[in-house]
């Protein structure tokens, strides 16, 4: 536990800076490294010709669409030709059609969902060129629709895609990235384009070492809460994620962009609390406040989304931590005393504690990436893993899971709006029919996909087929499967039988709608709130900066999940954890 609240703690101190400094790049006020940046942004401007005049939520949601296309008919063209000589020293063959398919929308989507064994699977032309590439532009892409809503949600200009695009991978994800792989590389996370090394063991066998650009993917995979892995086993192997320290930092590096959403949330929404009050002649901004200002880290409005997902984040974490540590069922029926907990499918190196922090924080931010196997863990222990999966708001991945909870804090100032008998407000915007068609509309969409596909994957051969656990870990298996899809995470059981047809096609349009429907929907909703007029705060309205609006939004989310997917859960790991 001492593990754990330590490291927590840490993140909490160096996130402060980080997240400042995302707000300054997110709203395009100074930073210290402008002199380096506002160069290369400009260059890529010139050479692509782009227009940087601000666009309706339509024009920004059909350039990031129209992006996203071009890029995984790119991508999907390298992994079929990968064959080709040219960066492929262990002459992995060309990708199969339905793999492609699912490989190219999983990393386009920032899903990462790997039907695949990145060593035996993959070129190094193709894991640079489409897996390391599509982790910058996914991650990108998320965080820019995340801004992009907070401003309309605000009242503000949408802005431009491509300089919201460009702008954080030039001046967050690159150099950040950079630095992250050359300390995974000091730490002994191999970095080369060698072809991978043939050792005879003791026994006389032999035994391939995988080798490659491992600490370039490893740092953008984390960072962009991408997931996925250079190697099948991921950041469980040493060659990954070789040292306590490395496990911290790839944590670390999993938390960064989400939590730093919020913090461009909360500064921006203060920055219209301070403008509408200089605006209406009631409070003007002398030197000191100014000042006063620029200190001021999160916002109330901010503070209150991150008290939200901090809750939840929390008591799924508390939950797996305490099931793990209660070990193993059937060691303790063959008689076995354990004394570490449940060490099924965890290293040694990391342990419960490091493991169930892992698992709890890959899925709230859904990384995907994991340094155990999820398959072995405890029914209640599976259970956080999923249900965050399915709640799809712990924080979530690259501006996602910001702009998901946003929906939940419109429908929760309209449930509460009913009670009292008041007009629901957000943000200083009215809250009308339209808008919670909208929500409700988007915040079917997660539930529908993952049941729906689990239900036709039970239900027809070709799903059944892939299940390699009987009874109820079987469905968790498949309901694993389709929430990892629909929550862009891309962590699994893997005791599924996935890379068939029926798999890797099911999987890759869950993918696809779960990520590009939401997001078209929340720009949608800012949009529609953008050219609302500000109304003005009375004694009727709801504040949503408080404690009690945060314990409301946890509240209805729990409410949600609970009406949606607790059949289904009752079905898969809370009754395995009964037959127990």
């Amino acid at each position: 536990m001492v593990q754990i609240v330590c490291t927590l703690l840490l993140f909490m101190v160096i996130i402060f800076p980080i997240g400042n400094y995302v707000y300054h790049v997110s709203v395009g006020k100074r930073t210290f490294a402008d002199p380096v940046f506002d160069k290369m942004d400009n260059f890529v401007f010139r050479i692509l010709k782009i227009d940087t005049s601000t666009m309706t939520w339509k024009k920004y949601a059909m350039s990031l669409l129209m992006v996203n296309l071009c890029l995984v008919f790119i991508g999907y063209l390298i992994l079929r030709i990968q064959s080709i000589g040219f960066l492929n020293p262990n002459g992995i063959s060309g990708m199969e059609e339905s793999l492609s398919f699912n490989t190219i929308i999983s990393f386009m989507t920032n899903t990462n969902l790997q039907h695949y064994a990145g060593e035996s699977g993959l070129s190094y032309l193709s894991q640079m060129l489409v897996i390391i590439m599509m982790m910058f532009t996914s991650a990108a892409t998320g965080f820019s629709a995340c801004v992009a809503m907070v401003r309309g949600l605000l009242g503000k200009k949408m802005g431009n895609f491509y300089v919201d695009f460009i702008r954080i991978i030039n001046r967050f994800l690159l150099p950040l990235s950079m630095i992250i792989g050359l300390f995974l590389v000091w730490q002994g996370v191999p970095q080369n384009l060698n072809s991978n090394i043939e050792l005879t063991t003791i026994e006389g066998k032999i035994q391939e070492i995988a080798s490659g650009p491992i600490a370039a993917l490893e740092s953008i995979k984390h960072l962009g809460t991408n997931g996925g892995g250079f190697l099948g086993a991921n950041s469980a192997t040493p060659l990954e994620n070789p040292t306590i320290i490395t496990n911290i930092i790839e944590l670390f590096s999993m938390m960064i962009l989400p939590v730093s959403c919020i913090f461009v949330f909360g500064r921006m929404a203060y920055d219209k609390y301070e403008e509408s009050k200089a605006n209406n002649s009631v409070y003007t901004l002398s030197t000191k406040n100014c000042n006063r200002a620029n200190k001021v880290w999160m916002g109330k409005e901010g503070r209150t989304i991150f008290v939200a997902m901090s809750i939840l984040f929390v008591i799924g974490l508390g939950v797996c931590f305490w099931s793990e540590s209660l070990g193993n069922h059937a060691v303790a029926q063959a008689g076995i005393t354990e004394t570490l907990g449940n060490m099924e499918g965890k290293e040694v190196r990391f342990g419960v504690a490091q493991s169930a922090l892992f698992t709890t924080v890959t899925t709230s931010f859904t990384t995907g990436t994991i340094n155990n196997m999820h398959d072995t863990l405890t029914p209640l222990g599976g259970l956080v893993p999923l249900m965050h999966m399915m709640l799809n708001v712990v924080f979530g991945g690259a501006g996602v899971g910001l702009m998901n909870m946003l929906i939940y804090a419109i429908i929760a100032v309209f449930i509460c709006g009913l009670m009292i008998g008041r007009t629901p407000e957000y943000l200083g915007k009215k809250i009308e029919g339209k808008e919670m068609k909208l929500a409700a509309l988007c915040i079917i969409i997660h539930p529908l996909l993952i049941l729906g596909f689990s239900a036709l994957a039970v239900s027809i051969p070709e799903g059944v087929n892939g299940i390699t656990n009987p009874g109820f870990h079987g469905l968790s298996q498949v309901l694993y499967e389709f929430a990892s899809s629909a929550a862009n995470n891309g962590s699994g059981f893997e005791g599924l039988v996935d890379n068939t047809l029926f798999w890797n096609m099911s999987c890759g349009i869950v993918m696809f709608l779960a990520q590009y429907l939401p997001i078209i929907i929340q720009l949608g909703i800012a949009g529609s709130l953008m050219n609302k007029i500000d109304i003005n705060e009375s004694t009727g309205t709801l504040k949503t900066n408080t404690l009690t609006f945060a314990i409301i939004l946890v509240i209805v989310v729990y409410i949600f999940a609970a009406l949606t997917f607790l059949p289904a859960i009752a079905l898969g790991p809370i009754a395995e954890m009964l037959t127990l």
